[in-house]
């Protein structure tokens, strides 16, 4: 992955594109920002542009160290993933062993901390020494959602790389160029953080249907209790969309969304633009109101299912709501 595939973030490409063509690598770099503003994705495409044969500020992607990152197996990169909820001191122990021997190639090594605001107070201390005193040449990057959510002295250790909220349509226009349905695409990048995982939910077979049930309750629910009750029970609960019955109360609180954005002109920022003239016919049979107090109920109906409430209690919940409004 380059970084003309990652979606927006120019000013974070612009400083690292400036330090791979300068070769005047930091020794640690923090990538602090938002979950879907693709910090990981341009960790990846930085440690492929640091390995990639060719050099300059951005990897070919086609000699075999690129392949060797894009395939995962790649000696020298190490990636850390917090150990249930932190990242602990023996992690960062065996990370610091590894990289105690001898790169693959004559070389940097690379390796990443993904969500290093958990790390534990003894695996930051540990890090930190680690930080000091880096054996050479070792490039480190870390990942968090802030520049403040990481230790002061690992902060000041570091070459800061700020990430703005990801771009929905510079996403979405990546996933339209790789073939992928427009419409399923738009609703894609409202529900996933980054680009990754807004192409899996894409190319997942159930994702269409779940789209085609959230327009059918859509336009049921709000007059047609009863038959909105028995559409969930024959097309969700009977079928394997029972196993994401939370994206699809996710999807209904954007589907009643964009009865607000149709109601107040903003028609370009509907997740249903296919629905449209539907939409603009229905949106004022409710106040404005009326659609926020359904959306949040979506939500709270999402919520409840992670917090294991009976999926389809919390539905048909949900649907009660929508008849009293």
């Amino acid at each position: 992955m380059g970084f003309q595939q990652i979606a927006g973030q120019d000013r974070a490409k612009s400083l690292l594109r400036n330090a791979l063509a300068a070769n005047r690598l930091a020794h640690a770099y923090l990538f602090a920002g938002p979950p879907g503003s693709g910090r990981m994705e341009m960790a990846q495409a930085f440690a492929q542009a640091i390995f990639c044969e060719r050099g300059g500020g951005d990897a070919c992607g086609e000699c075999l160290e690129c392949r060797k990152v894009l395939h995962g197996n790649h000696p020298d990169l190490h990636v850390i993933q917090p150990d249930g909820a932190t990242v602990k001191i023996e992690q960062i122990r065996s990370l610091q062993r590894e990289l105690s021997y001898r790169s693959s190639g004559a070389g940097y090594k690379v390796y990443i901390i993904q969500a290093a605001e958990t790390m534990t107070v003894q695996a930051g201390n540990s890090l930190l020494k680690f930080l000091e005193e880096p054996p050479s040449p070792v490039v480190a990057i870390l990942l968090a959602p802030s520049a403040q959510a990481v230790l002061p002295t690992i902060l000041s250790r570091t070459q800061l790389v700020p990430f703005v909220p990801g771009d929905r349509q510079a996403l979405e226009n990546l996933l339209v160029q790789e073939g992928k349905s427009p419409l399923l695409a738009r609703a894609a990048v409202h529900l996933s953080s980054g680009l990754s995982a807004s192409r899996k939910l894409v190319d997942e077979n159930w994702f269409a249907d779940i789209r085609n049930v959230v327009i059918q309750l859509g336009k049921e629910s709000p007059s047609r209790f009863a038959a909105s009750v028995l559409q969930a029970q024959q097309q969700v609960f009977k079928t394997e969309l029972a196993e994401h019955v939370d994206i699809l109360l996710q999807l209904l609180a954007l589907w009643y969304r964009d009865m607000i954005y149709a109601m107040t002109d903003r028609h370009s920022h509907m997740v249903f633009p296919d629905q449209a003239e539907w939409i603009s016919k229905t949106a004022w049979s409710r106040s404005i109101g009326s659609w926020v107090t359904i959306m949040e109920s979506a939500l709270t109906a999402a919520r409840r299912i992670k917090a294991h409430v009976a999926p389809q209690l919390a539905l048909e919940q949900f649907l009660v709501n929508v008849r009293e409004g």
